[in-house]
């Protein structure tokens, strides 16, 4: 399918192929659409997330008989590609059997040789999931806000939608919190209560450090903002912590518990995505880049007079040597 139009006309006709592939830059959208194929009723569903996936128990949910006569749904959803051999196998047994479903929702970006296993020659299908218009963000935010019985007006949702720098998925989380107001809710209540656009702009620039990117722009952005030196070196400090605690937690049970980790539950994105990166790294590293981190920090708060901006750039520069 090329487009979006494509297919909600799909499925408005119930024409999805029983093989399918979402994946692009919304991963709001990946997640809705999800939802939307998996409302199957009475269907056997087997779901998948991030590192839980393993082809042998996911061929054997689409090999086995349906135990009331209904479908097999497999879903799996990653930020990791699973290998194109076994999304062949996977695809072919839904072909086999047309009662076996699998949606594969990949959130990485390297999706050009998984989607091949999707074709319309293999029976299945894919679609590629754009960041929506300003005005469509809106419209998604306003309706959630609807759904959740948050009062905000549609000056609102833009102040929220800016405040998490145009994230839906984020600003829908948001609304979870502001619902609990029962008021209508101002930009005065979402600047108090909501996490803050200083806060993204620096995860945005750790995102850059931590995968090997120009993280120049987004840290002179930061820096334009009033943010300064050492607020953002704590908050790498403070994130890269928080990695290594899950670095740790999954190293002793194999999988991530955000609610033992942080004493809370973020969504389910953002614990796949610290969930990942944690593991990019060993305990070697993390050490070196704690310690450059904490230095520089110290030098920063010593009292002697430093020019902070060469030092946070020098230090950010040491820490990308070791990602």
């Amino acid at each position: 399918m090329r487009n979006r139009q494509e297919l909600d006309a799909a499925i408005t006709a119930h024409k999805v192929p029983n093989a399918f592939m979402l994946f692009g830059e919304s991963h709001f959208l990946i997640d809705r659409y999800i939802a939307t194929l998996c409302n199957v009723t009475d269907a056997n569903i087997l779901k998948m997330y991030h590192d839980e996936y393993h082809f042998e128990t996911a061929k054997a949910h689409l090999s086995q008989g349906s135990l009331f006569g209904g479908q097999n749904l497999l879903i799996i959803k990653s930020s990791k590609k699973v290998p194109k051999a076994d999304l062949d196998r996977l695809v072919a047994l839904c072909q086999k059997n047309h009662d076996n479903t699998f949606i594969y929702g990949y959130y990485g970006d390297d999706y050009k040789t998984s989607n091949k296993a999707f074709s319309k020659k293999s029976g299945g299908d894919f679609v590629r999931l754009y960041n929506p218009f300003a005005g469509e963000a809106i419209n998604m935010v306003t309706h959630e806000a609807q759904r959740l019985g948050a009062k905000l007006d549609r000056y609102s949702i833009q102040h929220l939608l800016s405040s998490q720098n145009g994230d839906i998925a984020l600003a829908c989380n948001e609304l979870k919190k502001l619902a609990i107001l029962q008021i209508p809710v101002t930009s005065k209540e979402i600047d108090e209560l909501v996490y803050g656009v200083a806060e993204i702009k620096i995860e945005q620039l750790i995102m850059a450090l931590l995968n090997r990117q120009d993280f120049k722009e987004p840290l002179e952005r930061i820096l334009q903002s009033g943010e300064d030196e050492i607020r953002i070196l704590t908050a790498l400090s403070a994130f890269m912590t928080q990695l290594y605690l899950f670095y740790v937690y999954i190293k002793l049970h194999g999988v991530a518990s955000a609610k033992a980790i942080l004493g809370y539950e973020p969504p389910k994105f953002i614990v796949q995505q610290r969930s990942q990166l944690s593991i990019k790294f060993n305990q070697e590293t993390y050490q070196k880049i704690l310690t450059i981190l904490l230095d520089a920090e110290l030098q920063m708060k010593s009292g002697v007079k430093t020019d902070n901006y060469a030092l946070l750039l020098s230090t950010l520069l040491k820490v990308q040597t070791f990602v």
